[in-house]
């Protein structure tokens, strides 16, 4: 299962490119450093030729697509290599259409009302978005009571200082961040920051999760 890996990585880098041509250098620095994920977010015009490329020069990463809205975006996402989609809410539409085409789908969720909705569609895991405006960990703690079978991915204002903390509740599967992946860093090129940004945080997964 996806959510297996997703758990052994811990922290999904969330990726905005505005250039393809950043996709293939990008993607070689999140798996050489440790984290061999990107959910590239559907918000520029270079987000589906950008998963593509992720998809097709390292097969072995976990590539998705973020920020999907409609069930189109879906399938461009899809059709592009995507193993799993993303979404800032809750869309029935789009996340039937997921499950339809046994694509993993995390809608974005941040009420009881929303998690009942998720869990009715079959849903064990949901993003909880975005995070820290929505109460943070503290939120996720009180609902988690209530909600024994489902689990969480974070993500919004989450950062270095705070990540720790969210990874070490046991019903969070990952966090979702954007820190290590910094968008004026990619369009200058800084690989090498990057990097050891991106060492910086899967240190932080495995000095938690071991």
């Amino acid at each position: 299962m996806i959510f297996e890996d997703f758990s052994k990585i811990g922290i999904i880098p969330v990726v905005v490119l505005d250039d393809s041509q950043q996709a293939a250098p990008l993607a070689e620095v999140l798996c050489k450093n440790g984290l061999p994920c990107a959910e590239v977010t559907f918000r520029t015009s270079a987000a589906e030729e950008s998963i593509r490329i992720m998809s097709r020069e390292f097969p072995d990463m976990l590539v998705g697509a973020g920020t999907v809205l409609t069930i189109e975006q879906a399938d461009r996402a899809i059709n592009a290599g995507a193993k799993f989609i993303v979404s800032p809410g809750l869309n029935p539409k789009v996340v039937q259409h997921c499950l339809d085409n046994s694509v993993p789908v995390t809608p974005g969720t941040q009420t009881p009302s929303e998690m009942e909705r998720a869990l009715e569609l079959g849903l064990k895991v949901v993003k909880f978005f975005p995070a820290e405006p929505a109460g943070g960990l503290n939120m996720i703690k009180a609902v988690a009571a209530a909600y024994v079978d489902l689990k969480f991915m974070p993500t919004g204002g989450i950062s270095a200082k705070n990540v720790k903390e969210y990874l070490a509740y046991n019903k969070i599967i990952a966090c979702g961040g954007s820190w290590m992946v910094k968008k004026d860093l990619v369009n200058a090129g800084e690989w090498d920051k990057i990097a050891a940004l991106v060492r910086e945080a899967a240190d932080i997964v495995k000095d938690v999760r071991g």
